[in-house]
């Protein structure tokens, strides 16, 4: 199975990517049009391999087009350039929504009593091979590639976090020295992030990154490809964890693209 999978993989790298699959991607994905050719082409193999082993599915009577697969495979795709990585290997399923839905939520209260309600959702990443999506909100951020918010990047961040066998901020390192490093100085920044929350300042990072040490991950993931020159100014140590994670510099390619 595995080998059978690996010669697959190897064709689909040395396929041309379809014309009109590039044009989607253009469009639709601003920061690819800042990469380097050599990264241009190593992202089109990605996101063939991508689209050949994951599965799409509409929801709530959204018909599911090459814009929408293609839209949200290359941005996943981005999040792997550069890096050793099996592709998403525990995600099987792309549920995508025409906009913010809502599920049924349970509350256990300090009595002991259990409210029912709804929440409204834009995204949500399961460990159990899923992600849900929420189409309109794709459009919205692919408009704005320096607003700091992508749906698309939050969410695959947290199916990259859950590589290393839980969802806690603390995604799979090279080396097993890393993970100090990585706790010191996220810790640190989490931290103040809350501390300026607390305290009425305004900080880059969105206040949702407050929420625990994934969504933190995830947000920053966001800054990271969307405001890379703030956070680098800001948060210089926090942008090094993040390079040397990505196996990128989002604010060199920016700047080259200028």
């Amino acid at each position: 199975m595995f080998g059978f999978r690996k010669r697959r993989r190897k064709k689909l790298r040395l396929k041309e990517i379809d014309p009109v699959w590039k044009k989607i991607i253009e469009k639709r994905v601003p920061f690819y049009r800042l990469l380097p050719t050599g990264l241009k082409n190593e992202l089109h193999s990605l996101i063939q391999i991508f689209m050949d082993e994951k599965t799409f599915e509409g929801c709530g009577g959204l018909a599911l087009t090459d814009e929408i697969k293609i839209t949200i495979a290359a941005q996943a795709c981005i999040l792997l350039l550069g890096r050793e990585t099996d592709i998403y290997p525990t995600l099987r399923t792309i549920l995508v929504y025409p906009h913010a839905y809502f599920v049924p939520v349970k509350q256990r209260m300090p009595d002991g009593t259990i409210l029912e309600g709804v929440q409204h959702r834009l995204g949500e990443s399961w460990t159990r091979g899923q992600v849900v999506l929420a189409w309109d909100e794709i459009e919205q951020d692919t408009n704005d590639i320096h607003d700091g918010h992508n749906l698309v990047y939050h969410e695959f961040a947290h199916q990259l976090d859950n590589e290393s066998g839980a969802v806690d901020g603390v995604p799979e390192l090279t080396r097993r020295s890393s993970y100090i490093v990585w706790a010191r100085v996220l810790s640190k920044e989490y931290n103040k992030l809350i501390n300026d929350i607390i305290h009425h300042k305004h900080p880059l990072l969105d206040q949702y990154g407050a929420t625990n040490p994934a969504e933190f991950f995830a947000v920053v993931t966001e800054y990271f490809f969307e405001k890379p020159l703030q956070l680098k100014h800001l948060h210089p140590e926090l942008y090094q964890q993040f390079k040397n994670f990505y196996k990128l510099d989002p604010s060199e390619i920016m700047r080259a693209g200028q």
